[in-house]
């Protein structure tokens, strides 16, 4: 799948984990719902494991192919491959930006940047677009960092004004258009699908 940036504006991420119901059901209303990308991040408590977790990440990679929307997997490159993933998202922490350009020549990568030394020793021109954040604080992810604040956006649009920019961590239905405000092509979010009431009306205030 080709990438554009426009495919960054609402990026869905989520595993079963973070549903209260059928993950299948969340993310078919998500996608009539209008996001643009999805992400299946399988990961931490209460998560699937092996077959289990292979075989719900395909059967949402399906939901997301009718839609024509990208399924993105999140720094795990062995369900990347079998899954035919159309991108991958990597962290600081996981395999080098320079190995998984390497293995995956054609898919689309996305690289989280949280602090000005990771974004001077990362390798931008191998990657499509750059996650930056958290920008809110979150209690999503286990391991999160400290919040950077909608001015980490500021400084990254200063210093690279062409590349592609998701914002992720905390954002919510009644902070999104501050993010987008401040120069993101996008934001990331779960709960604020996963928990909404109607989806639908979460997706458009996103």
């Amino acid at each position: 799948m080709e990438f554009n940036r426009e495919q960054l504006r609402k990026y869905f991420i989520m595993g079963s984990q973070n549903c209260h119901r059928d993950p299948h059901t969340v993310l078919e209303e998500a996608l009539t719902a209008g996001i643009t990308s999805f992400q299946f991040r399988e990961k931490g408590t209460g998560s699937l494991n092996g077959e289990e977790k292979i075989k719900l990440g395909k059967s949402l990679r399906e939901q997301c192919r009718k839609h024509d929307i990208p399924f993105f997997i999140n720094d795990n490159i062995e369900l990347a491959e079998e899954l035919d993933a159309d991108g991958i998202h990597v962290g600081q922490d996981d395999m080098p930006v320079k190995e998984v350009r390497a293995k995956f020549p054609d898919k689309i990568i996305g690289l989280s940047i949280s602090t000005p030394q990771e974004l001077d020793q990362s390798p931008l021109d191998l990657v499509d677009y750059i996650g930056v954040g958290p920008i809110f604080a979150t209690a999503t992810k286990e391991d999160a960092k400290q919040a950077v604040g909608l001015e980490w956006i500021h400084t990254i649009r200063s210093q690279f004004p062409d590349i592609p920019v998701v914002a992720i961590g905390g954002i919510q239905t009644d902070n999104a258009s501050s993010v987008i405000e401040a120069g993101a092509d996008g934001v990331s979010f779960i709960t604020a699908v996963t928990e909404a009431y109607n989806i639908k009306e979460a997706v458009d205030k996103l």
